[in-house]
């Protein structure tokens, strides 16, 4: 199976990636991940990602979708994959579906997970994280130690910079404006699924994962 996750910053989809990784045995395909991998390897696709970055333009389509081809045809690939950070425009989604055509590899399953802004700014802006070992707090559901040093490794308990209310904000608006081009194009095939993120970690998992079980 071959799999994207939509959703805004804090409906869940990292948790939700790694039980469905765990699960299915399928790799999570991040494509920050990819880009780094190739520019530390000095490969010619690296060679001309970073040239890009360097001169602050975003990575050529043609070039993403050739890292792309060379990763998924890895054999941690042949159960399928989920992947993280593509595709971002409509361009992207309907070079990946021929190139999926053209590899004979299923097209994507893709799963919105659905929680209204207001929830997703009150989940963010609730966020600490051990600026340490990186482990999560909640201040309502999982409140961190009151002297706010980590209880795995005695680090700090931090609030990130992006998780203050207005950069939360501004971050939904970006995601709104990049990914409903692309949502909108998935959104007429035959595998999109739309969920309710508001419900419990476990629940959202069973529905995903009876999704998945088809």
């Amino acid at each position: 199976m071959h799999l994207i996750l939509f959703g805004a910053p804090g409906v869940g989809k990292g948790t939700q990636a790694k039980l469905i990784s765990k699960e299915f045995g399928i790799p999570q395909i991040s494509t920050g991940d990819m880009l780094r991998d190739a520019v530390r390897q000095k490969n010619e696709l690296g060679r001309k990602a970073s040239e890009m970055m360097d001169h602050g333009h975003l990575v050529a389509d043609d070039l993403m979708l050739e890292l792309i081809k060379g990763r998924i045809s890895k054999p941690d690939c042949v159960k399928g994959l989920i992947l993280d950070g593509y595709p971002r425009t409509f361009d992207q989604a309907k070079a990946f579906d021929l190139l999926l055509d053209k590899l004979d590899m299923p097209h994507l399953i893709c799963i919105e997970i659905n929680v209204p802004d207001s929830e997703i700014i009150n989940r963010l802006e609730s966020r600490r994280i051990c600026e340490a070992c990186g482990t999560d707090y909640n201040l309502i559901t999982n409140t961190p130690p009151s002297d706010l040093i980590c209880s795995k490794c005695d680090g700090n308990i931090i609030q990130r910079k992006d998780d203050t209310k207005e950069t939360v904000i501004r971050r939904l608006k970006v995601y709104l404006d990049q990914t409903a081009p692309v949502k909108e194009y998935y959104r007429h095939e035959d595998h999109f699924y739309s969920i309710n993120g508001l419900k419990p970690i476990d629940e959202v998992k069973t529905e995903i994962f009876k999704i998945l079980r088809g």
